[in-house]
């Protein structure tokens, strides 16, 4: 069985980590706060996501073709939104990236709706394997806190150079995938585990590693784009988590 999730949220969090890591390089603190002022933004952009989430199952109900129809404008506004957002957010320009963020966090919500769809109708996984999705991404926020925090230079420095190869790798199997699909080959299921379970681990390191190179990649008045970052990455982990579930589980 294959869960071919063509996730734009996947590919920016891997521009995105890449360029902040080269930013945070060798960097003291500049934002120590920066995460603090930062997490009532990351929850207000969950709570959004998942409304447009359900805005995106409720289309799909009713009108099945128009959903498709407006699936690709959502997947094409949200490459085009997340790069403007996150530029003006790293511009301290909050006013003006506070809508961009509330929109993108929609859209992000929209283009999701299939695999929460997916997971609906997979037994097995229904909507306790979503609410444990959920909450294997905050159970790993706490840990992640905790480990990321006090990490020591060279630590930090090494697992961000870990990770930051781990997503490359990652990247080019995803697109493998996708080259795959469109050939009609089809992932066998205990590679789609391997993938999924690969990306469950890697998003819950690259968790730990928000937490060293955030502060030193952002001031505090760069809140927004801090909690872009960590959006994409818990988006990211509770897709990857729901990937797993599906395939554990199988879909007739």
């Amino acid at each position: 069985m294959i869960i071919l999730v063509k996730n734009p949220l996947f590919m920016s969090n891997t521009s995105n980590f890449r360029q902040i890591m080269a930013e945070a390089k060798g960097q003291s603190l500049i934002g120590p706060n920066v995460i603090k002022n930062a997490l009532p933004y990351l929850g207000g952009g969950l709570v959004l996501t998942a409304a447009g989430t359900f805005g995106g199952l409720s289309v799909m109900q009713g009108n099945p073709g128009l959903f498709m129809t407006t699936f690709w404008v959502a997947l094409i506004g949200n490459f085009i939104l997340f790069f403007v957002a996150m530029r003006v957010a790293q511009s301290g320009n909050n006013a003006t990236a506070l809508p961009l963020l509330t929109l993108y966090s929609l859209l992000s919500g929209y283009t999701l709706s299939g695999i929460i769809y997916l997971a609906l109708q997979t037994s097995g996984v229904g909507i306790q394997g979503i609410g444990v999705a959920a909450l294997g991404c905050g159970v790993t926020f706490v840990v992640a806190r905790s480990i990321g925090s006090n990490l020591s230079e060279e630590d930090g420095i090494a697992l961000s150079k870990t990770v930051s190869l781990a997503l490359i790798g990652l990247v080019v199997v995803m697109l493998l995938q996708v080259v795959l699909g469109f050939f009609g080959v089809i992932t066998p299921t205990f590679l789609e585990v391997a993938i999924s379970g690969f990306g469950v681990l890697l998003f819950a390191g690259v968790s730990v590693v928000d937490f060293f190179v955030l502060p030193r990649t952002y001031r505090d008045d760069q809140y927004l784009a801090a909690s872009l970052s960590m959006y994409l990455t818990y988006i990211n982990l509770f897709i990857f988590i729901l990937r797993l579930l599906i395939a554990l589980n199988g879909r007739d």
